[in-house]
Protein backbone atom coordinates (compact mmCIF):
# COMPACT_ATOMS: atom_id res chain seq x y z
CA UNK A 1 0.00 0.00 0.00
CA UNK A 2 0.96 3.85 -0.43
CA UNK A 3 -0.72 6.45 1.13
CA UNK A 4 -0.61 10.11 -0.95
CA UNK A 5 -0.31 13.76 0.59
CA UNK A 6 -0.67 16.54 -2.44
CA UNK A 7 0.32 20.13 -1.19
CA UNK A 8 1.80 23.40 -3.27
CA UNK A 9 -2.11 24.48 -4.39
CA UNK A 10 -3.44 28.17 -3.79
CA UNK A 11 -4.81 31.35 -5.91
CA UNK A 12 -2.88 32.27 -8.35
CA UNK A 13 -3.24 34.57 -11.48
CA UNK A 14 -3.96 33.80 -14.92
CA UNK A 15 -0.37 33.65 -16.83
CA UNK A 16 1.06 32.54 -13.29
CA UNK A 17 2.36 29.23 -12.19
CA UNK A 18 2.15 26.69 -9.66
CA UNK A 19 4.14 23.38 -8.39
CA UNK A 20 2.26 20.47 -7.07
CA UNK A 21 3.91 18.16 -4.85
CA UNK A 22 2.97 14.51 -3.75
CA UNK A 23 4.54 12.71 -1.30
CA UNK A 24 4.06 8.97 -0.95
CA UNK A 25 4.54 7.00 2.38
CA UNK A 26 5.63 3.58 1.92
CA UNK A 27 8.41 1.96 0.44
CA UNK A 28 7.27 0.60 -2.85
CA UNK A 29 6.75 4.23 -4.23
CA UNK A 30 9.16 3.07 -7.13
CA UNK A 31 7.09 0.44 -7.98
CA UNK A 32 4.12 2.35 -9.40
CA UNK A 33 3.54 4.73 -12.14
CA UNK A 34 1.95 8.19 -11.08
CA UNK A 35 -0.32 10.57 -12.34
CA UNK A 36 -2.32 13.54 -11.55
CA UNK A 37 -6.13 14.02 -12.27
CA UNK A 38 -8.33 17.23 -11.35
CA UNK A 39 -11.97 17.40 -10.96
CA UNK A 40 -13.82 21.28 -11.75
CA UNK A 41 -16.57 21.82 -10.20
CA UNK A 42 -19.44 20.49 -11.79
CA UNK A 43 -17.56 17.66 -14.14
CA UNK A 44 -15.90 14.74 -14.58
CA UNK A 45 -12.34 13.72 -12.89
CA UNK A 46 -9.66 14.40 -15.81
CA UNK A 47 -6.80 13.35 -16.48
CA UNK A 48 -3.62 15.78 -16.54
CA UNK A 49 -0.54 13.91 -16.62
CA UNK A 50 1.74 10.50 -15.98
CA UNK A 51 4.68 9.21 -15.55
CA UNK A 52 6.34 5.91 -15.51
CA UNK A 53 8.13 4.09 -12.67
CA UNK A 54 11.72 5.04 -13.39
CA UNK A 55 10.27 8.92 -14.69
CA UNK A 56 11.84 8.55 -18.03
CA UNK A 57 8.49 8.08 -19.67
CA UNK A 58 5.15 11.03 -19.47
CA UNK A 59 2.08 11.72 -21.08
CA UNK A 60 -0.04 14.62 -20.74
CA UNK A 61 -3.46 15.66 -21.80
CA UNK A 62 -4.00 17.66 -24.18
CA UNK A 63 -4.61 20.97 -22.11
CA UNK A 64 -1.46 20.21 -20.41
CA UNK A 65 0.49 19.65 -22.78
CA UNK A 66 3.26 22.43 -23.40
CA UNK A 67 2.36 24.00 -19.94
CA UNK A 68 2.58 21.38 -17.61
CA UNK A 69 5.96 19.31 -16.51
CA UNK A 70 5.13 16.17 -14.89
CA UNK A 71 8.47 14.64 -12.46
CA UNK A 72 9.31 12.84 -9.44
CA UNK A 73 12.04 11.89 -7.22
CA UNK A 74 12.32 7.84 -6.40
CA UNK A 75 14.61 8.69 -3.39
CA UNK A 76 12.40 11.88 -1.70
CA UNK A 77 9.26 9.28 -2.35
CA UNK A 78 7.57 12.50 -4.50
CA UNK A 79 5.99 13.27 -7.57
CA UNK A 80 5.66 16.69 -9.09
CA UNK A 81 3.41 18.86 -11.01
CA UNK A 82 4.72 21.98 -12.70
CA UNK A 83 2.29 24.29 -14.31
CA UNK A 84 2.83 27.63 -15.82
CA UNK A 85 1.07 29.55 -17.95
CA UNK A 86 -2.12 28.98 -16.31
CA UNK A 87 -5.94 29.84 -17.24
CA UNK A 88 -9.47 30.16 -15.47
CA UNK A 89 -9.99 26.90 -17.07
CA UNK A 90 -7.14 25.10 -14.86
CA UNK A 91 -9.00 25.75 -11.40
CA UNK A 92 -9.94 22.22 -10.17
CA UNK A 93 -8.85 20.19 -7.25
CA UNK A 94 -5.63 18.40 -8.30
CA UNK A 95 -5.27 14.51 -7.06
CA UNK A 96 -2.43 12.27 -7.24
CA UNK A 97 -2.55 8.49 -7.94
CA UNK A 98 -0.07 5.70 -7.75
CA UNK A 99 -0.76 2.82 -9.77
CA UNK A 100 -0.50 0.31 -12.33
CA UNK A 101 3.61 -0.08 -13.60
CA UNK A 102 2.64 1.21 -16.72
CA UNK A 103 1.53 5.11 -17.29
CA UNK A 104 -2.91 4.77 -17.15
CA UNK A 105 -4.60 7.53 -18.86
CA UNK A 106 -7.67 6.13 -16.64
CA UNK A 107 -8.98 6.66 -13.00
CA UNK A 108 -8.86 2.32 -12.84
CA UNK A 109 -5.86 2.33 -13.24
CA UNK A 110 -4.82 3.66 -10.39
CA UNK A 111 -5.28 1.98 -7.20
CA UNK A 112 -4.68 4.82 -4.48
CA UNK A 113 -5.46 8.34 -4.31
CA UNK A 114 -4.25 11.71 -2.12
CA UNK A 115 -7.19 14.02 -1.19
CA UNK A 116 -5.83 16.44 -3.10
CA UNK A 117 -5.38 20.01 -3.48
CA UNK A 118 -7.30 22.73 -4.91
CA UNK A 119 -6.00 25.29 -7.42
CA UNK A 120 -7.76 28.18 -8.34
CA UNK A 121 -6.73 30.47 -11.07
CA UNK A 122 -8.37 34.53 -11.09
CA UNK A 123 -8.94 36.18 -14.27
Amino acid sequence: QVQLGESGGGLVQTGGSLRLSCAAAGRTFSSYAMGWFRQAPGKEREFVAGISRSGISTAYSDSAKGRFTISRDNAKNTVYLQMHSLKPADTAVYSCAAGSTIIGLAQFQYAYWGQGTQVTVSS
